[in-house]
């Protein structure tokens, strides 16, 4: 099965005012949650959101393309997964307060 990365910041290209403008959402915050879940990815649709699946997709974008996440495609189907490695060693303690912060 091929895989393909979907494009995205290196490491040393992702900017905070990105990564907080992108975590500040409630969709992507949810999103983020189900991922820190899954060390392994989790499939786009997989992730239960309740928006149509243009929202999701929207959602999904923002949060790649500030670096937040990573996705990739393997055969038709997308796999997210948290850049958790990169921001941490770039914003140490960031993504930990935002997913132990209470909802």
């Amino acid at each position: 099965m091929t895989r393909k990365a979907l494009p995205q910041p290196e490491r040393d290209e992702i900017r905070v005012e990105s990564v907080l403008q992108a975590l500040g959402e409630p969709v992507r915050l949810q999103i983020i949650r189900a991922l820190a879940d899954a060390p392994e990815g989790i499939a786009c649709g997989e992730i239960e959101l309740p928006v149509t699946a243009s929202t999701r997709a929207h959602h999904l974008r923002i949060l790649r393309e500030a670096g937040v996440l990573s996705t990739h495609t393997e055969g038709t189907r997308r796999i997210s997964t948290l850049r958790r490695e990169d921001l941490e060693s770039l914003y140490p303690g960031l993504l930990t307060g935002i997913l132990t912060a209470r909802q």
